[in-house]
This record gives structure tokens, C-alpha cells and sequence, in this order.
């Protein structure tokens, strides 16, 4: 009954409204439903810790279904709060260092496409002069 629960108000009612906001591209409704995904994608992996380790605390279920109704609320707005006061200021300070750490390992893997394709060629070379000779 719980899981069914955080299936409908947690995936379900926010891929519907995802959809309309998509559909009818109305920007704030995107953004708004952009910064909701991010912020449950965040829960849910903090979900699987917490389940393993305060399950057995009372009303434990109970308070993450309201967590995830308070998250989607249009009152409460607690996804779009969550990910303005932390997540945001957090990846934005991460950022620059994804950057170039994106950048570099790109430049890496397109050197070493570049290796592995002299040497592919070296190979095929030397097949093809040591097949001549015979």
C-alpha cells in the first residue's frame, strides 16, 4: 500500500503534470517540474540508505509519503524550496570542477580512440605486407 502510494503521488501525478507542461510549454510549469524530478531523484537515493538504517522508527513510512506530497504540493512548492536553498547553490559550487573534469577525461578518451586507431592501422598493415610476402 505504501509503495503504491509513492508510485502515484511521488511518479505518476508529477509525469502527468511533466507531460502537460511539456505539451502546452509553459516554462514555468517546466522549470517547476524540472526542479521536482532532480530533488526526488536526490530522495530516492538518500531513500535507499535510510531504508536499510531508520525503517523501524514509528510513522517512518508514513512521514515519506507525506515528505513526497509536501515535495509536489502547489502550496508548499518544497521541491522547488530544496533545490533553490541547497541543491542549487551546491551543484552550481561543484560545477566548475565537473566542468573540467568532464573536459579532460574527453580530451583523454579522444586520445586514446586515436592511439587504438594508429595501432588498429599498424596491425592491418603488417597483415597485409606479411599476406603480400607469402
Amino acid at each position: 500500500f505504501l509503495f503504491s502510494n509513492r508510485l502515484v503521488f511521488g511518479m505518476l501525478y508529477p509525469a502527468y503534470y511533466s507531460y502537460k507542461a511539456v505539451k502546452t510549454k509553459n516554462v514555468k510549469e517546466y522549470v517547476r517540474w524540472m526542479m521536482y524530478w532532480i530533488v526526488f531523484a536526490l530522495y530516492t537515493v538518500t531513500e535507499t540508505i535510510t531504508d536499510l538504517t531508520v525503517s523501524w522508527f514509528p510513522l517512518y513510512y508514513e512521514l515519506k509519503i507525506a515528505f513526497v506530497i509536501w515535495l509536489l504540493s502547489p502550496y508548499t512548492r518544497g521541491a522547488s524550496l530544496i533545490y533553490r536553498k541547497f541543491l542549487h547553490p551546491l551543484l552550481s559550487s561543484k560545477e566548475r570542477y565537473e566542468h573540467s573534469y568532464t573536459k579532460s577525461s574527453k580530451e583523454r578518451g579522444y586520445e586514446t580512440m586515436v592511439n587504438f586507431g594508429r595501432q588498429g592501422l599498424n596491425l592491418a598493415a603488417t597483415a597485409a605486407v606479411t599476406a603480400a610476402v607469402k
